[in-house]
């Protein structure tokens, strides 16, 4: 099935899949290598580029990206080359063992274990430095261990990156809160570098009336531990994007009556369609045009939406005033964004730019002489393959102000 989905890849010269990807994989000549059945030497490619290559190929949205820019879309008929990154990619991962650099002297303290944290911590041991990974959680994964299922991505391929890890002499200590059971201060007086690329994990606010009902979580969290929360029958996911999919998904396989509620179109959500299909495939029903503004008891009073044409030509969605009605719930899942959490800085809060981000200039370096962004600490939440190539620049930046 892959070998003939391979052989209908036109090798482009200039591979518009990889152009669009964050990490510009090279398709073209891993398509190539798995024709030939370089299957190994495909995957070395893969990984060196990607440490993540198993993973992002499981949950990347192929949609926007490397399938999405396939130049057969214009067809209808793109290569469905995350497929096969997949047959490479997860056998890989299971026996991957990296070759740490020689030992430069110097060390790096990385904020977060997930995507950034492994993908960073990979590559600056292959440079030769002493790498600490701390993490709030007790284990290696960040987002991929605590916030995607396992329904979507196996555990198996998780727990690769912790025995990587123990070969290659990368230190993790989990249950460390930076901010507050090590300051930002105590890392840079112990580290040559900081990397701090944790994920965000503060959930965003709807600011309607009734929200801090207890009958209202927050999907993260929920997709943390969903054995922790006791919900009802009926569940509401309001939000669009994969981590709605992914909430509602969890709770529809839990046996929960589970709706998601959105306030445009189909089209509209950030959400990767393959995503969206699935959870329709799962159960999940959908309501569109439809926002909350107020939580009640036991009600959510939902108005509809509309979209309307600009006079500039663009389209914008508004709400449609008298048009409030009630739906009954038990548990309501709040999934419509999340942000990080600058108390990490303490009092040595960097310098921000004119949008009240961290200002960082073309090395991800911040005012604070060694301490570098990564993830969506510098670009708000993103997906997973765009965290590791932020990661990769990191390194980079480290690399380069190290050798200055």
């Amino acid at each position: 099935m892959s070998q003939s989905e391979a052989q209908r890849c036109l090798l482009c010269k200039k591979p518009f899949c990889s152009q669009a990807c964050p990490v510009h994989t090279d398709v073209p000549t891993c398509m190539r290598l798995y024709r030939e059945g370089r299957i190994e030497e495909a995957a070395r490619i893969l990984f060196e580029n990607n440490p993540l290559s198993a993973i992002t190929s499981q949950v990347c949205d192929w949609q926007h990206l490397c399938y999405g820019h396939c130049i057969l879309n214009r067809k209808g008929i793109p290569v469905r080359w995350y497929e096969i990154e997949q047959e490479i990619s997860m056998p890989y991962l299971l026996r991957a063992h990296i070759t740490p650099g020689t030992e430069n002297g110097r060390s790096v303290a990385i904020v977060g274990g997930g995507p950034v944290g492994i993908t960073a911590a990979i590559k600056l041991r292959e440079k030769g430095y002493a790498v600490t990974v701390f993490d709030d959680n007790a284990r290696l994964g960040g987002v991929l261990r605590y916030g995607i299922p396992r329904f979507r991505l196996g555990e198996q391929f998780i727990n690769a990156y912790e025995r990587i890890f123990e070969e290659a002499g990368i230190r993790f200590q989990g249950n460390t809160c930076i901010g507050k059971d090590l300051s930002l201060a105590e890392l840079r007086q112990r580290f040559d570098a900081v990397c701090i690329g944790g994920g965000a994990w503060s959930p965003r606010r709807m600011r309607i009336p009734g929200e801090d009902n207890p009958k209202v979580i927050y999907a993260l969290e929920y997709l943390k531990n969903p054995d922790a929360f006791q919900l009802g029958r009926k569940v509401i996911v309001i939000g669009g994007g994969n981590v709605t999919m992914d909430a509602s998904r969890t709770a529809v396989r839990r046996g929960h009556d589970t709706w998601v509620y959105y306030r445009k179109t189909f089209g509209n959500m950030p959400a990767n369609s393959i995503e969206v299909r699935a959870a329709q495939a799962d159960g999940v029903k959908f309501e569109l045009f439809q926002v909350p503004v107020e939580v009640k008891q036991d009600t959510l009073v939902i108005r509809r939406c509309e979209n309307v044409t600009a006079d500039d030509g663009s389209v914008i969605t508004r709400m449609i005033d008298g048009t409030d009605f009630e739906v009954p719930f038990d548990n309501m899942i709040v999934a419509i964004s999340e942000n990080v959490d600058y108390s990490l800085f303490g009092d040595t809060m960097p310098e921000l730019d004119k949008r009240g981000r961290i200002f960082v200039d073309s090395l991800q370096q911040t005012s604070l002489p060694g301490v570098f962004l990564a993830g969506d600490f510098l670009t708000g939440p993103e997906t997973v393959v765009a965290a590791v190539a932020s990661a990769k620049t990191a390194v980079e930046g480290i690399t380069l102000t190290h050798n200055q």
